[in-house]
């Protein structure tokens, strides 16, 4: 395994991070798994023994069930390792169950920690934006949750560019702790973050987490053109994130990420995290999965180095549109960027 430090922080994080998504099967989650305790505790040792350091979960995941499962299989090894968990979502009927309200977040951060029976947690993320609640509210709880010690460092997920930005600018303003890290959804597939996101990241100073770097399986090579969906898939259970806008682009991106893997003896799913892993800020990848030869091919990319023709294939069949101002910065300002507009612009420098 190898180890990368967390944004501006001293934090020693694993590149890939666990994922608990499949832990416990509530509700809609049981499309995705549904792991009992005994499951998540070989999924677990096994990590840990690869020496995974980070483990990621949240409120919602199985309606708490997820956070129950995780601590009580890490339950007396809670000091080897580190856990993220998140709150925002809406978790129950009543008017006050989701949101950025210091109601809300400093009462899931406790009922979090009670079924992770532990006394902190080590990335709390705001789970997604709520454009209700003032920021300053919400930064308000943060702050008392780590004056508290209750919470050592805290991230956003799932914001926009402005959402990140103005979030940093209050919280420095009012001289609270700022994000440490977002956590983000990005793939070969998905790459939008890299209009916004990344660059922010990389000026910023945040560490980046990426959720769902497989596409929720997609990008293993399991699924193919023309192909029907595999019957083990979320995809076949009726998971629809994240949303395909062009099917046929989806497949084309595939079809390279097999043609690379097959030249480096690797699986598709291997190229694929092995790409993220270059890619600018980022931090670690939570990677889930329903057995352990799922995890054991996933440590594998750790290892793997792509070439720049592996680079230039990827590239060229997943790249975006680019959008304004982009091409009008390109245009006119390329001699003058800093290396939070290479985070776009470094791929994209042939038009």
């Amino acid at each position: 395994m190898k180890y990368r430090t967390l944004g501006r922080t001293g934090l020693k994080v694993s590149v890939l991070t666990m994922g608990t998504f499949t832990f416990g099967g509530r509700g809609d989650f049981a499309m995705v798994g549904s792991q009992s305790v005994d499951d998540a505790r070989r999924l677990v040792d096994l990590c840990i023994d690869n020496g995974v350091n980070l483990f990621d979960t949240a409120n919602m995941y199985s309606l708490g069930r997820a956070e129950e499962i995780l601590g009580e299989v890490l339950d007396g090894r809670l000091n080897e390792v580190l856990i993220t968990s998140k709150a925002r979502m809406k978790i129950g009927d009543g008017p006050n169950d989701e949101g950025f309200s210091r109601h809300h977040l400093i009462r899931e951060c406790e009922r979090s920690l009670k079924r992770l029976r532990t006394d902190h947690i080590d990335i709390y993320y705001m789970h997604e934006w709520d454009g209700l609640t003032p920021l300053d509210e919400m930064l308000a709880a943060l702050d008392t949750l780590v004056s508290q010690g209750k919470v050592r460092y805290t991230g956003c997920s799932n914001f926009s560019g402005w959402h990140v930005m103005k979030s940093l600018a209050i919280s420095e303003r009012d001289r609270r702790p700022r994000f440490a890290t977002q956590q983000i959804h990005y793939t070969l597939e998905a790459r939008e973050a890299e209009y916004e996101l990344l660059p922010i990241s990389v000026d910023q100073g945040l560490g980046v987490l990426v959720w769902s770097p497989l596409a929720a399986g997609l990008l293993t090579g399991k699924h193919r053109r023309g192909q029907d969906t595999p019957k083990d898939s979320r995809q076949f259970a009726g998971w629809t994130e994240p949303p395909i806008r062009d099917a046929e682009r989806l497949w084309d991106i595939i079809e390279v990420l097999v043609a690379v893997g097959e030249r480096h003896g690797v699986s598709a799913a291997q190229v694929a995290l092995a790409w993220l892993l270059e890619r600018p800020a980022i931090s670690s990848l939570v990677v889930g999965g329903r057995n352990e030869a799922q995890f054991r091919d996933n440590f594998k990319a750790v290892d793997l180095k792509l070439n720049d023709q592996d680079r230039i294939e990827l590239h060229a069949v997943s790249k975006l549109p680019f959008i304004y101002p982009y091409w009008h910065q390109r245009n006119f300002a390329k001699d003058r960027f800093c290396q939070a507009d290479l985070a776009l612009h470094a791929d994209y420098a042939d038009g």
